[in-house]
């Protein structure tokens, strides 16, 4: 009984077709893919023309069962909107590129839930690694999700990653990529205490509905500056925002038309920031003549700013590309720190007499 060595139109080739054209047992095709099994350097070359003839696509959800990796690192972040995510993606890609593996990426919509429901499907589809992005939840139940899947992860031979959020605990299987958080905050508040401010707004505090591991980082290093210059803050000043451009605007809007009294906003992000200087703007105030601002992230084109942003500058691009090197190479240090350091410009001046 002859065999069919092509598949009908418009089907899709099969693992069978490909063992047919080629003349083998289809699980020798099998251990041609998975490259795991010594197979005679004449028939892996049959093989291999016969999938470039059929045009054969190997499906990933049967390389997952049967234990072998699909050579891809999966980029799970908030939002792909956000500029400073779009570098650290950038450095994930590179890295991903040069270690020979697709990159995927996956978008959260800051919702918890779907972050591990994400995660849990990267590991069904047995990615390489799976890199978190930004900050994590404080929720007792989210953080025992996570560590269960860190600990699945590990065992299927993956490996889960927290790129700019803490580690889940030292007896946790991840790799860490972090960067000093508060250390960038307790920075830019004592250079803006250092210039003589004293009345500081601070956009993008925790809230009751967002207390994130990055947003936590933030807030200590804003107080620990004062505590150290023995400087009170304005609770009042301590504005719970979300780090978008809209929020930065509309807070500030508040702010003025309750005639609260600053001379310097510290943005927790760049983002947030833009839209600061717009209202203020808006109201014909000067920056930074009559209110200085500050950003966090250093994105690129804060320094088109007109003044450009005073800003924490985060090294993005390394965070991800550390971030898939460590996790795919395992003999390296599995928690590192990368530091942060302010960029000085225009938007930042000692505040006016008054």
């Amino acid at each position: 009984m002859s065999r069919r060595v092509t598949p009908e139109d418009g089907e899709r080739a099969t693992i069978r077709d490909v063992a047919a054209r080629a003349g083998v047992s289809a699980s020798t095709v099998s251990r041609v893919i998975a490259g795991d099994y010594p197979v005679a350097q004449s028939t892996r070359v049959r093989v291999l023309r016969a999938m470039r003839e059929l045009d054969y696509v190997l499906n990933v959800h049967a390389r997952a069962l049967s234990g072998a990796s699909t050579k891809m690192v999966a980029f799970v972040l908030d939002d792909v909107t956000g500029p400073s995510f779009a570098y650290v993606a950038k450095g994930v890609e590179q890295q991903a590129t040069a270690e020979g593996r697709l990159c995927m990426v996956c978008t959260t919509h800051g919702d918890p839930s779907r972050e591990l429901a994400v995660v849990e499907a990267m590991r069904e589809q047995r990615a390489d690694a799976v890199i978190l992005v930004g900050g994590g939840s404080l929720d007792d139940t989210y953080r025992e999700r996570m560590t269960h899947f860190a600990h699945a992860l590990d065992k299927a031979g993956s490996r889960l990653v927290l790129c700019g959020r803490p580690s889940l605990g030292d007896d946790v299987p991840t790799t860490v990529v972090e960067y000093d958080n508060e250390g960038g905050a307790y920075a830019m508040t004592s250079h803006l205490l250092s210039q003589g401010h004293r009345r500081i707004v601070y956009l993008g505090a925790v809230s009751s509905e967002d207390a994130s591991t990055t947003k936590v980082g933030r807030d200590r290093g804003f107080t620990r500056a004062h505590e150290a210059y023995g400087v009170p803050y304005d609770p009042d000043l301590v504005v719970p925002t979300s780090f978008d451009r809209a929020a930065g605007y509309e807070a500030t809007k508040r702010l003025l038309a309750r005639g609260a009294d600053f001379t310097a906003v510290f943005a927790a992000t760049d983002m947030v920031a833009v839209g600061v200087f717009a209202a203020l703007r808006e109201a014909g105030l000067r920056i930074p003549d009559d209110v200085s601002v500050a950003g966090y992230d250093d994105i690129p084109f804060a320094a088109d700013l007109a003044p450009g942003l005073t800003t924490v500058h985060i090294p993005t691009e390394e965070l991800g590309r550390t971030a898939v090197r460590l996790a795919l190479n395992r003999h390296e240090p599995q928690h590192v720190v990368l530091g942060t350091h302010i960029v000085v410009r225009g938007s930042v001046k000692p505040p006016s007499m008054r």
